[in-house]
């Protein structure tokens, strides 16, 4: 019998991780399997014909989503509707916790096996929020090794399968630099100022001035900037001017793109991740909405914002929040990650630590949150706590 999975990703990483994943439940139960929900480009590669465009739902920060509720109802109504209507052997909420707690709350009670990939940052802030999804989820998928244990004392079954950045293959950086018409000998900074349009705002404009302060130190320096097709065009307006040359490319040359870097300024997030196991060496920034930051910095007990750093417990990424986050304070450290050998080796030496953290036993991320969620869907909805 064909098994029918609803998938519910809201902004590009949640994207990414699921497509992977849709691909794998496609390997591990043929063609025996239709996917509904919504999501981006990687979702609609693996089948799925989103409800509506998962942009509507990308969006952070009290302050921003303030403008964008009535949307936001309308869309959680809509995903709700149709949830009951084709009644899925299965939902899987991907990130995205702000919508996709509201839609698992909605159909908890509905017979339906709720289960969230990627488990939020109660490490990080607002630790209650463990108790409060145990009682409506049924299994949590953790990308992080030292997640389950917060989960599990609440008594919600959480299983860390792994990152699925440790799953991408290294990419090509000559053959990237050939094609681009970029000297073997110049020195190329990445430039990732986010995956949102509000990051792209806020950071495009300080990331632009960085890059021009250097290219007046650094006669070879060429800028190189992947990106998504929803913010592309933000991108491209607020590097439009720089003194440096720039090529602008696609999420599908990511890999080879870093492989081709000397270095990153990049917006804090999955990103700095995936920099670092690309042994990019990285300084990571970023701004958000004052309001929305004064109410995170009451609630935050991380003392880092870089997976890295919170994975290995040192300070491997140099950090820039808020008021830090500005040319005058951004340009010595991106100068010092792309010109100083020490500080060069220490972010490259510590690639290998954060692979080794985050791979569970060889097998692929995708493939082990696959083989979690058919049992999940297979035992069926488990009696939650009241």
């Amino acid at each position: 019998m064909t098994k029918r999975i609803m998938l519910v990703a809201g902004e590009p990483s949640g994207d990414a991780l699921a497509g992977p994943l849709m691909a794998a439940l496609t390997d591990q139960l043929g063609a025996d399997i239709t996917f509904v929900g919504v999501g981006g480009e990687a979702m609609t590669a693996q089948g799925l014909d989103s409800l509506f465009a998962m942009s509507d739902l990308s969006v952070m920060g009290l302050a921003e989503v303030l403008p964008r509720i009535p949307l936001i109802r309308r869309r959680l109504s809509e995903t709700v509707d149709l949830a009951l209507k084709v009644r899925p052997d299965a939902l899987v909420t991907i990130d995205a916790p702000g919508f996709n707690f509201r839609l698992a709350r909605r159909l908890a009670g509905q017979g339906i096996p709720l289960i969230h990939y990627v488990a939020p940052t109660v490490w990080s802030w607002r630790p209650g929020r463990a108790r409060e999804i145990a009682v409506f989820l049924d299994h949590l998928l953790a990308v992080l090794p030292f997640e389950p244990p917060y989960f599990e004392v609440e008594g919600l079954p959480c299983t860390f399968v792994g990152h699925t950045a440790v799953s991408v293959p290294p990419g090509d950086g000559p053959a990237f630099r050939q094609a681009h018409g970029i000297d073997p000998k110049t020195t190329v900074l990445g430039l990732l100022p986010g995956s949102r349009g509000g990051e792209v705002a806020r950071h495009g404009p300080i990331f632009a001035a960085v890059a021009d302060r250097l290219s007046a130190q650094i006669d070879d320096l060429h800028i190189v900037c992947p990106t998504v097709p929803h913010v592309r065009g933000a991108v491209q307006a607020a590097l439009s001017d720089l003194r440096a040359p720039l090529t602008l490319v696609g999420s599908d040359q990511k890999s080879a793109a870093f492989a081709a870097m000397n270095g990153a300024l990049a917006a804090s997030g999955t990103v700095t991740l995936e920099l670092s196991l690309a042994a990019v060496p990285t300084v990571a920034a970023y701004r958000m909405n004052p309001l929305t930051m004064a109410i995170i910095r009451r609630l935050a007990k991380a003392k880092a914002i870089s997976l890295t750093n919170l994975i290995l417990e040192q300070d491997i990424i140099p950090e820039f929040i808020q008021n830090q986050c500005s040319p005058e304070h951004l340009t010595p450290a991106v100068e010092k990650v792309l010109r100083d050998a020490s500080a060069r080796e220490r972010q490259i030496q510590a690639s290998p630590a954060v692979a080794e953290a985050l791979g569970v036993l060889g097998e692929p991320p995708a493939a082990r949150a696959a083989r979690v969620v058919l049992e999940v869907m297979n035992a069926g909805p488990r009696r939650r706590q009241s």
